[in-house]
């Protein structure tokens, strides 16, 4: 199986990492620098006279959707992107309730996991796109068939807020069952979050864990928020001490100097890959090729880890704080029985937890 079908979290969400803001659309247009070298700039200036614009779904957060659009503004200064946002869940029922009506208004999409795009690529809904920077991403990243290539790592695991919570005693999501941490568990909506709701399906498969799981999180007072991002901000403000948040997220608040720490839960780790495609007879296609050879270029990489994301692309480093991907090990499953058992598990969690 290959790794860029090993998935976590994030409603997101990813999110990716989806990330519980609201909906918006927007122009992103260049502005302040983002560590692109002017070198790196002068290096493709056979291109950076490309104009037109293109449209852009993602469930990237606001915040680091515009900084990867300054970046890519800094190289194509002439290519204005329209931003639409949401959680991964919304982003895919805007997409197919325009196919309904015959025109889906984004050129590329930008969303938490393969397994959506895997979706996507059964509606005929991508076309194939061969990036000369696919020559420096490991081939299990990319689909067999070109249609989309992860840009990022993004784990799923616990965070704590220490002033709340001794974190000494968890070590993994069985650990968030005890009754010392009654009322304090929090996580993203599956209803919300792509990434989220394949978290749940891979988490039920698991003898360890399964729907007890869940059934006991609930006794023991879960809450369940909306995004990620919804599940960051109750740690900050101290109305939970304990949340399943993507790393990212956490190790930027650590960073920021709250007192939160990330545990790589023992039952073993769920990451998605935040991959982009293009959308199959896309308007602005070749617009939106730009922006998918940006991503993965060594530049749009390294704005990548510098937002605190674990890059794809070979020869650029993790973030301080976080593992690279060889470092994790990820939990098994499979993944046929994702596929087919991924809306039924939304189903039942709604049940369960009456939402």
């Amino acid at each position: 199986m290959k790794w860029n079908k090993w998935i976590f979290a994030g409603m997101s969400a990813l999110t990716l990492a989806a990330c519980g803001t609201a909906d918006t659309t927007e122009s992103v247009e260049d502005s302040a620098a983002t560590g692109v070298s002017s070198e790196a700039i002068s290096e493709t200036t056979a291109t950076t006279d490309a104009a037109g614009s293109f449209t852009l779904y993602t469930s990237q957060p606001e915040q680091d959707i515009a900084q990867l659009v300054e970046g890519f503004n800094e190289v194509y200064p002439n290519i204005q992107v329209e931003v639409f946002r949401s959680g991964t869940e919304e982003v895919l029922s805007k997409i197919m309730a325009e196919k309904e009506t015959g025109d889906i208004l984004a050129d590329a999409l930008l969303v938490s996991d393969s397994f959506t795009f895997e979706g996507l690529a059964e509606e005929e809904l991508l076309q194939a796109y061969e990036s000369p920077e696919f020559a420096a991403i490991p081939a299990e990243y990319i689909d067999d068939e070109n249609l989309y290539a992860g840009t990022k790592v993004i784990a799923t695991g616990i965070a704590v807020n220490t002033d709340r919570v001794d974190a000494s005693g968890i070590t993994g999501y069985q650990s968030l069952t005890d009754a010392a941490y009654a009322d304090q568990v929090m996580i993203p909506s599956p209803l919300y979050s792509g990434a989220a709701s394949l978290n749940l399906s891979i988490m039920t498969q698991q003898d360890s864990l399964g729907w007890e799981l869940y059934e006991n999180l609930k006794a023991n007072g879960l809450f369940v928020g909306q995004g990620n991002g919804t599940v960051r901000d109750a740690l900050l403000n101290g109305q939970k001490g304990i949340g399943v948040l993507v790393d990212y997220m956490a190790n930027r608040a650590r960073i920021d100097g709250a007192p939160i720490v990330f545990i790589y839960p023992e039952e073993g780790a769920l990451y998605v890959t935040e991959p982009i495609g293009i959308i199959n007879g896309a308007d602005n296609a070749d617009m939106a090729e730009f922006f998918v050879d940006y991503i993965l270029s060594e530049e749009g990489q390294t704005v990548t880890s510098e937002m605190g994301y674990t890059p794809v692309r070979e020869g650029i480093a993790a973030p301080e704080g976080l593992k690279g991907v060889d470092e994790i090990t990820p939990m098994a499953f499979d993944e046929a029985k994702v596929m087919e058992t991924r809306e039924a598990d939304k189903e039942r969690f709604a049940e369960i937890f009456g939402q």
